[in-house]
């Protein structure tokens, strides 16, 4: 079965489906064999549609509904019972800290009812993994949550929307799910929120695990784990978003050859609770650099040390004295992961003992 082709989207009996109310209808949960898992969308590419078949840049993301989604592979209805809920649509490099709160309130609203046995959230592939671990460390059940994408819209004709749908949905209605904290799920590939990255602009492979590597595999619509995420998440985190309706300011300050402290004061300034340093290497401060991050912290901002390479643990008091400079080490998040987990720190505590045991914990 094909997704949402060119053609398909232009013709006359698509337009009427739509008038008709036919795409509209959410199946309901009346198969008592077969898991009960929710669709979210929230947009992105495998929402998106392209000028032409071929079209697999410069396409418009977050254009079709869910329900059109799920309509589109009939195959889903064989091994769960489906319904959607647009949540937003949104392209996700348009995804923010509200977006989160919200997201993350609805999820745990939904994985509290008892005939919700999993949760699938379609979403833009740019920020997959900030909303995944953000999730991860916000969504307080043991229920398979698992984020999907695509990397192709779904007008195009090798769309890989559709198969990753179809295993997303397969995931999040697995037993052997349960417990693994939120999961991303695209090109047959499982990968932890913790971990995953996008490491390619366009390729279908892009979701990887460095070094530390993905959990497993998806075939023939079972997963097959082969580890497991040890990090504390989900059911054992300590972050409650419940009561919140926003977030501490944290923001990034790229390392680089010959740069300066201008964008970190303009951060401080407009209010930032949090500076995450993208440090070149093992998180190296410039002489440019570290008379900033230090007045900054004089003036009580939290400062979190990380690299921009991409993977190894980031050494507490190696290329900063960060005992003495009362820094945080990010351990081995990235610095838009090391953004989250600050901000959720800060809801709860500024003292960088705390916060640095957090970094190690989550």
């Amino acid at each position: 079965m094909s997704f949402i082709s060119a053609r398909w989207l232009t013709t006359p009996l698509f337009a009427a489906a739509c008038s008709v109310g036919l795409l509209a209808s959410s199946p309901s949960f009346a198969d008592e064999k077969l898991p009960n898992v929710m669709i979210l969308a929230t947009g992105g590419t495998i929402a998106g549609t392209g000028a032409t078949s071929t079209t697999t840049v410069g396409y418009t993301a977050a254009k079709i509904g869910v329900e059109q989604l799920i309509e589109a592979v009939p195959e889903l209805k064989k091994v769960a019972n489906v319904k959607g809920e647009q949540v937003f649509q949104i392209a996700s490099e348009n995804m923010t800290n509200d977006h989160w709160l919200k997201l993350s309130k609805r999820v745990n609203e939904l994985l509290a009812k008892p005939d919700v046995d999993g949760i699938v959230i379609t979403h833009g592939t740019d920020t997959i993994e900030e909303t995944a671990y953000f999730l991860d460390l916000t969504v307080h059940s043991a229920k398979p949550v698992v984020i999907v994408g695509a990397m192709r819209p779904a007008t195009a004709i090798s769309a890989d929307g559709p198969i990753n749908l179809y295993n997303a949905v397969s995931l999040a209605g697995s037993k052997d799910a349960v417990g693994k904290g939120v999961l991303v799920a695209l090109n047959d590939q499982i990968n932890a929120g913790r971990d995953v990255t996008k490491t390619n602009t366009s390729t279908a492979d892009t979701f990887r695990t460095p070094e530390l590597g993905m959990l497993g595999y998806m075939q023939g619509g079972l997963p097959h784990f082969y580890r497991q995420p040890v990090r504390k998440h989900t059911t054992e985190s300590e972050f409650d978003v419940s009561k919140l309706d926003s977030l501490p300011q944290v923001d990034i300050v790229y390392g680089y050859a010959n740069n300066n402290r201008i964008a970190l004061d303009a951060f401080v300034k407009a209010g930032a609770k949090g500076i995450i340093h993208a440090g070149v290497g093992d998180g190296s401060l410039s002489n440019a650099m570290k008379p900033g991050l230090i007045d900054a912290r004089k003036d009580g901002v939290v400062i979190v040390r990380s690299s921009r390479v991409g993977n190894g643990i980031l050494a507490r008091n190696g290329e900063a004295n960060d005992d003495e400079l009362d820094f945080v080490a990010s351990d081995t998040l990235n610095p838009q992961k090391a953004r989250i987990l600050l901000m959720l720190a800060l809801t709860k505590t500024s003292d960088t003992k705390a916060i640095q045991k957090m970094f190690y914990t989550y």
